[in-house]
């Protein structure tokens, strides 16, 4: 019996000891480490993008004369302009801000001291001198103290909000997280406080075809269109530059042709050819990955976009831009969501650490009003440190062989001279990439099967056609707008 009892108590003392096991793996040791999850240092916060904050509205519908009578109806009470015994000096052109009511029912709240007016019609106290809370439609507030946010820094495409409140939940929990030691000293390095970022731009309002409109025209005098696929043969598929393009055919075809003509040549045909890639109907799965790299312009940085569907390896989102901002990230992803009717299900976005992602992404949740979202999972890193980057890194991986697959053609034009060669030559290189290169992981065949393309037997007369559909494709949308507008 004593035995008995004996195990009892232990079995009861193991419960009790498993117990406090369990509350200690769920609250220091998650079985998934989420990146950004601020589990790793207090630094990578400022690389979190935070939440939408509350949006106040001081919008009136009610105005003064459908107040006066509703009053009278409901309340039988009938409101009067105000009675003086002096004159009023308040501006002729001075009403109430929410109701609109005009100079006879407005007064001196603050007798001499005119400060501040009241209106009679529906109380409300303002200042006519002084910026007032009815200056603006709305107010940002943090979304955890329910603080107004304070703009604190304005920047090119928009205004970065802060929440200053010191008893703020979300500042508190942050600040309890930095090493006091490293604080005093080094506290700018953190994110501690909410911020927001306002976009001034509306990015979802842009024309997506940034390319030049001087091209020329396809009526050759001196050549024909089979110098130009030879031209687009020569620079895109064996990515020669231009004089070397240039110098090829001359010494293997005995074609004189200069590099600029050469040039003029893949600009129109770059016009021709990206409404057909831009607006083709790619089978896309539901995983995306994206990427960006840098090139040179006239010896200034320039960047590319990449989105790629990792299930076709299609490039179905590009975009070149001289700054690594989100503008261009939300050019690039409204490319990539435009072949898309809605999101599929599980749909999975995948990047890096950089925050123009995030961010993006919850441009794109104000923008549908809340149909379109999507979180951004990140990959940091070249390690996989976290089950993040065990489970994601081979996605990471496929964009990143195609900035180097991009990067290899580009090297030996040593830099664009402007942006416009960059951004025809773009256009021509993802056709490429799309349609007519053949892909190892694909047995060698070409990502996107076009069947007119088959009927060329070399690659010049592929270029030729898909200069053809390119065409065909501009006259659909010329229609479709037409038929829009009428």
């Amino acid at each position: 019996m004593d035995i008995i009892m004996y195990l009892i108590q232990l079995i009861q003392y193991q419960y009790k000891i498993i117990g406090q096991l369990l509350n200690f793996i769920c609250k220091y040791i998650p079985l998934k480490q989420w990146a950004f999850d601020d589990s790793h240092s207090p630094k990578y916060q400022k690389f979190k993008i935070d939440e939408l904050p509350r949006i106040i509205l001081y919008e009136q519908d009610w105005k003064w004369n459908d107040l006066i009578p509703y009053y009278e109806k409901r309340y039988s009470k009938t409101i009067k302009p105000m009675f003086r015994r002096i004159e009023c000096d308040i501006p002729d052109d001075c009403t109430c801000p929410t109701c609109n009511a005009p100079k006879p029912y407005l007064s001196w709240n603050d007798g001499k001291k005119k400060h501040q007016i009241r209106c009679k019609v529906c109380l409300n106290l303002h200042s006519p001198s002084e910026d007032n809370r009815f200056s603006k439609s709305n107010k940002l507030r943090c979304p955890h103290c329910s603080h107004i946010l304070e703009p604190i820094k304005d920047r090119k495409h928009f205004v970065i909000h802060k929440c200053k409140n010191n008893n703020c939940p979300y500042y508190i929990h942050n600040l309890k997280k930095v090493d006091k030691n490293d604080l005093a000293e080094n506290k700018h390095k953190y994110k501690l406080h909410y911020i927001y970022r306002e976009f001034q731009i509306d990015f979802f309002k842009m024309n997506l075809n940034s390319l030049p409109k001087n091209a020329s025209s396809l009526k050759f005098s001196k050549f024909d269109q089979n110098i130009l696929g030879l031209c687009l043969s020569y620079k895109i598929n064996l990515g020669l530059s231009l004089r070397k393009t240039a110098q090829a055919l001359n010494d293997i075809h005995g074609i004189k042709i200069s590099h600029q003509q050469v040039a003029n040549y893949l600009k129109t045909a770059a016009v021709c050819i990206k409404p057909f890639v831009d607006n083709y109907n790619y089978d896309i799965g539901n995983v995306f990955t994206a990427d960006e790299t840098y090139i040179k312009i006239r010896g200034i940085k320039g960047y590319i976009w990449f989105i790629m569907d990792a299930v076709s390896r299609s490039i179905i989102g590009y975009q070149l831009s001289d700054n690594r901002g989100v503008g261009p990230c939300i050019m690039a992803m409204r490319m990539a969501f435009k072949h898309l009717k809605e999101l599929p299900e599980k749909f999975k976005f995948i990047a890096d650490g950089y925050s123009a992602y995030p961010l993006a992404a919850q441009q794109f949740f104000i923008q549908s009003k809340g149909k379109i979202k999507f979180d951004i999972t990140q990959v940091i890193g070249l390690t996989n440190d976290d089950e993040v980057s065990k489970e994601f890194r081979p996605y990471k991986q496929m964009i990143e062989r195609l900035n180097r697959t991009y990067k290899a053609s580009y090297r030996p034009t040593n830099g664009f001279h402007n942006i416009d060669g960059a951004n025809y030559d773009l256009a021509l290189w993802v056709a490429y990439y799309n349609f007519l290169r053949p892909h190892r992981h694909n047995k060698y065949k070409v990502l996107n099967n076009v069947e007119m393309l088959n009927n060329a037997s070399n690659m010049p007369g592929k270029w030729q056609l898909l200069i053809y559909l390119g065409q065909q494709t501009i006259k659909q949308l010329s229609q479709a707008e037409d038929s829009n507008c009428s």
